[in-house]
């Protein structure tokens, strides 16, 4: 998680770097506790149904980013141009 939100932030020299999907996977967690630190653990399954109440699902077109203060934010809604392109990439 930490990798994909470092490329977010990471400038290109020349051309920007095709985006590349994070790889989640259904047996592992990934948080981001109140230090601000990421981090990854091996699921089971013997709790599954605690884990899942209280939980919302991310909604499609959802933006994840790390601010200039450190801060992980969310953005729903567009963030790519007509062609493809990334919104607020480098020119």
């Amino acid at each position: 998680m930490a990798a994909a939100l470092a490329a977010l932030t990471t400038s290109a020299l020349a051309e920007p770097a095709a985006p590349t999907p994070w790889e989640l996977r259904p047996d592992m967690g990934y948080g981001y506790d109140k230090d601000g630190k990421t981090f990854s653990y091996k699921m089971g399954t013997n709790n599954a149904g605690l884990l899942l109440k209280g939980a919302k699902k991310v909604p499609r077109g959802t933006l994840f980013f790390i601010g200039q203060n450190g801060q992980l934010y969310m953005r729903t809604g567009p963030f790519l141009e007509g062609d493809g392109k990334f919104m607020f990439g480098p020119n």
